[in-house]
């Protein structure tokens, strides 16, 4: 059993090596050097230590701060293969269409969207026309897509030929066509460009009620309609108050900012409109699909309240456990054990 185990891990450690690569590994390497004052060769043979002892990547021995904490602690953070057996635990397989498919999740939660949107798989082009009637701008999205992926913002005007338009969509899969949202002045105060969502995660226990695990808020960098991290956004995490106490954190440049770079909005002390009202929206989004027990909802904030933008069955494990929204030096496994009441 104890071979097969060395074994599982040295593949796993392949597999991440295969699946990043050795310059970004030694970029991250330099910065935990920079910051942290340590030697770069005893952090790559940590990071490399770390990979077999507890199945981290080379991102998240930086995320997760590990350059600072040694044993026990480091157990209480979770990793992606903790993140793909909670998945596989709590969610119900014959269920994850539910969160997968755009369509189908629209249909389920159409109560919680609060926009009006078109399945062009059944709607025809007349039922197309009446949709666009009136609108400066919708979102086209791919129905199985993820991270921002498959997603465009379509500007109309007088000269567009929606015929034209309407068939490329179809032939391209956009599928789903979405009317824009309006977001909260507020939130436009940090970024306009994009809707920047907040990520709430719930957890559903053994009594079958669901809890707030965590929330963050996504932010868009200014320069693209999306806030995805993959696609060059940033977040920060939004505790119970509503409010946000820490810097905003960028993947891409791996570099946290206490203002936004575009709009010069400062993160700390920014309160969320309609906090409370989104949570409350996501626990009754999870009352809803009682089978899928762990989902990230994606929520975003209107002049008139908190509406659903998507759902997510396998919600990320890496930016809620960045080891600046967490001083203590402590992961989420304790949190979320006692939400489920079993260790994980």
């Amino acid at each position: 059993m104890a071979k097969i185990n060395v074994l599982r891990k040295v593949n796993v450690f392949i597999q991440r090596v295969k699946s990043g690569s050795f310059k970004r590994m030694f970029r991250n390497v330099e910065l935990v050097h920079q910051e942290s004052g340590k030697s770069s060769l005893r952090i790559f043979i940590d990071m490399v230590y770390s990979m077999f002892r507890y199945g981290t990547g080379y991102l998240d021995y930086m995320t997760f701060g590990f350059v600072y904490i040694k044993g026990k602690q480091r157990r209480t953070f979770m990793t992606m293969n903790d993140n793909l057996a909670l998945d596989k635990h709590l969610n119900d397989p014959e269920y994850k269409k539910y969160v997968h498919d755009k369509l189908v999740f629209n249909e389920m939660f159409t109560d919680f969207l609060k926009r009006e949107y078109l399945n062009l798989k059944k709607a025809d082009f007349e039922s197309f026309c009446a949709f666009c009637s009136g609108k400066e701008s919708f979102f086209a999205k791919q129905t199985e897509t993820f991270g921002g992926l498959g997603v465009r913002k379509i500007h109309l005007d007088a000269n567009t030929d929606l015929k034209e338009l309407y068939e490329s969509l179809i032939r391209d899969g956009f599928f789903l066509v979405e009317e824009t949202i309006r977001q909260h002045e507020e939130m436009n105060r940090i970024c306009a460009r994009s809707i920047n969502t907040l990520r709430i995660t719930t957890l559903t226990g053994p009594d079958g009620k669901p809890q707030c695990a965590y929330v963050l808020m996504r932010i868009g960098n200014g320069k693209t309609d999306v806030d995805n991290v993959t696609s060059g956004g940033m977040y920060t995490w939004v505790s119970e108050d509503g409010v946000l106490h820490f810097p905003a954190f960028c993947d891409k440049q791996a570099a946290y900012f206490d203002r936004h770079p575009a709009s010069g909005t400062a993160f700390e002390g920014f309160k969320v409109p309609y906090y409370h009202e989104a949570v409350a929206l996501c626990l009754q989004a999870a009352a809803k699909l009682p089978q899928i027990r762990y989902v990230g909802w994606d929520v975003a904030i209107t002049p008139d309240g908190p509406c659903l933008v998507e759902g997510n069955d396998l919600p990320g494990y890496d930016m809620p456990q960045n080891r600046r929204f967490h001083p203590d030096g402590c992961g989420l496994r304790p949190h979320f054990s006692k939400i489920l009441q079993e260790t994980i």
